[in-house]
C-alpha cells in the first residue's frame, strides 16, 4: 500500500492567527499551489482511496484529485479550544509558554493536548491500515502529519516537532509484508 500524506496548501488566514480546528478559507494562489502538488504526483489508479479532514482547507483539496473523497473527523488539527481565532500575540504569554512547554499534555483551555491528537490519528491509522487499498491519499494537517511520522518513526511525541511539514506538501510511506517504510518527507 503505498499512503501520501498531503497537507493542504496555504491558507487566507492572517499572520499569527490560532486556527487548529477553526474553518479558515485557503489563500487565493490556491490553484497554483494545487497544480504544484499536484506535480509531485504520480498518476492514481481509479480505486485510490482518499480521505480528508472535513476542514474546508483540506477537503477543497481532496476533491481536486476525485468526487469520492471520505472525510474523517479524526484528522482534524489540533483543537485550541478557546484560543481558537485569537492572534498568538493576544493569548496572555505565560499560559501560551506553559502550553508550548508541555504541548504532549498540556492543553490550551477547553483544547486538546498533542497526546490527544496522536490518540485519534492512530486511530484512523489502525483503520486505514485494515482496508484493501493499494494506494491512499490523506488530506490532512500538520499536526496529523507529525503524529503519524512520530509513530511510524517511533519518535517521543515531543520530539515530532522537529519534522518540518510545509503547506502543500507531501510525505510518502509504504507498507509492503506488514513493514511501513518511509520513502520521502516533506515533498
Amino acid at each position: 500500500m503505498d499512503i501520501y500524506l498531503i497537507r493542504h496548501t496555504q491558507t487566507a488566514a492572517d499572520p499569527g492567527l490560532c486556527y487548529g480546528q477553526s474553518d479558515v478559507a485557503l489563500a487565493a494562489g490556491f490553484e497554483d499551489e494545487m497544480a504544484n502538488l499536484h506535480d509531485k504526483l504520480p498518476e492514481f489508479d481509479d480505486d485510490c482511496k482518499i480521505f480528508s479532514s472535513p476542514l474546508t482547507r483540506c477537503l477543497q483539496l481532496a476533491e481536486t484529485f476525485s468526487d469520492t473523497v471520505t472525510t474523517d473527523a479524526r484528522l482534524q488539527e489540533l483543537d485550541f479550544g478557546d484560543w481558537e481565532g485569537k492572534r498568538f500575540d493576544d493569548i496572555e504569554a505565560d499560559a501560551l509558554q506553559h502550553w508550548m512547554d508541555n504541548f504532549v499534555t498540556g492543553a490550551p483551555p477547553n483544547g486538546e493536548n498533542f497526546e490527544d491528537l496522536y490518540q485519534r490519528a492512530d486511530s484512523f491509522w489502525q483503520d486505514l491500515l485494515a482496508t484493501e487499498a493499494k494506494q491512499v491519499l490523506v488530506i490532512t494537517h500538520a499536526g496529523v502529519i507529525r503524529a503519524l511520522l512520530a509513530r511510524a518513526l517511533n519518535l517521543p511525541l515531543a520530539n515530532s516537532f522537529q519534522l518540518r511539514i510545509d503547506s502543500g506538501s507531501v510525505h510518502k510511506m509504504r507498507r509492503a509484508d506488514d513493514y511501513l517504510y518511509i520513502e520521502y518527507i516533506n515533498l
